[in-house]
């Protein structure tokens, strides 16, 4: 049972460092996914006020 004792602070920080890293990198895919979406939108109104060329 000892041994038991031993390994549970190590468990929980294990536990405690992916909680972190997975909230760290859900944001980042949530942010990238923001980005590119804005990207999207900012080039769509870019091709809205551009004129068009005529055509030769």
């Amino acid at each position: 049972m000892d041994y038991l004792v031993a390994l549970v602070p190590s468990i929980g920080t294990g536990i405690l460092f992916y909680v972190a890293i997975r909230a760290i990198v859900t944001a980042d895919r949530k942010e990238r996914a923001a980005l590119r979406e804005q990207d999207r939108q900012d080039a769509a109104q870019v091709r809205k006020t551009q004129p068009r060329r005529a055509t030769e």
